[in-house]
């Protein structure tokens, strides 16, 4: 079983808003996983239904899931978690792409002990995350929930490459405020667009004045196109498998139906768009119920399939 171990002091020369956080309660544990140490949040009792695994999207944290993990942990057990290098958790080995996050995300459920069967929650760029292990260990997963999604397939169309190509630039003038302490200013306005409260808030504003997570939040957007790759390479989601895709905004046709695709495929599919919810605040309390409702049905199509 993994320790429990004291959450991971900020780095040298961070700024201020580390220090505000630094004795303020903080959630969850720390897992060794070699010589490093991860970042876990779990809420609910275990129960005889598979684990929920919720996994952020691109500059995201455990903390993404706070209201979710609350709406739910009354009836299903969740864990989310800061991948390497983000929020509290300390950094890994490159390249950070899907077959790096999939192989971290193994060793975790093993350290801790959470056995299998899992239903997978991906946001944004995590889908191609949640495909990549979903194929590499597919006797593990039982259910997976898609949540406004980039699916792997889209990683290939030039209008899409050409989006995350221009992305990069954005991210690395992030990288470079934050260790300018240019992140830490614009924090309390722009550094959670979930709409949290509480100590998740102030995770979401930590990471996003951090000049680590920046950093290795970027290392992963570089790996985007070849998730991608690695995805598609793997195959398509089994038709038998539960899968939930819901998606937020009014973006065109095509795109939401790229989006709902995979869910269009399963046997046991759903789908679902929020017109009036954004691609980040789909995870917060006034749009969760969406999510709560997917992660519900995939869990109960689960259950009837066992």
């Amino acid at each position: 079983m993994a320790r429990t171990l004291p959450l991971a002091e900020p780095p040298a020369g961070a700024n201020s808003l580390f220090a505000s956080t630094r004795g303020a309660p903080r959630r969850g544990r720390m897992v060794e996983l070699g010589e490093r140490r991860i970042r876990v949040l779990i809420e609910g009792e275990r129960r005889d239904q598979p684990l929920v695994i919720c996994e952020a999207g691109a500059f995201g944290t455990g903390a993404d899931f706070a209201a979710i993990q609350a709406a739910l942990s009354p009836h299903m057990r969740l864990l989310a978690y800061d991948r390497a290098g983000l929020g509290f958790s300390e950094p890994g080995p490159e390249p950070r792409d899907s077959l790096a996050i999939s192989d971290d995300l193994k060793a975790i459920l093993d350290q801790l002990g959470e056995a299998p069967p899992y239903i997978l929650v991906g946001h944004s760029m995590a889908a191609v995350h949640v495909q990549v292990f979903a194929l590499r260990w597919p006797q593990t997963v039982k259910g997976v929930v898609l949540l406004d999604p980039i699916p792997a397939e889209a990683l290939a169309r030039p209008a899409v490459i050409r989006v995350v190509k221009g992305s990069i630039p954005l991210a690395n003038a992030a990288r470079v405020g934050s260790s300018l302490l240019l992140t830490a200013v614009s924090a309390p306005l722009l550094g959670d667009a979930i709409g949290l409260a509480g100590e998740p808030r102030a995770e979401k504003l930590r990471a996003f004045a951090s000049p680590q997570h920046n950093h290795w939040a970027t290392k992963e957007l570089e790996c985007w196109l070849k998730d991608g790759e690695q995805a598609r390479a793997l195959g398509e989601f089994d038709r038998e498998l539960p899968l939930a895709a819901i998606t937020a905004g009014r973006a065109r046709a095509w795109w939401k139906q790229m989006q709902a695709e995979p869910a269009h495929r399963s046997r046991s599919g759903y789908a679902e768009n929020l017109s009036r919810a954004g691609h980040a605040s789909l995870l917060g309390p006034k749009h969760c119920e969406a999510v709560v409702r997917a992660i519900a049905f995939v869990m109960k199509a689960a259950l009837a399939s066992r």
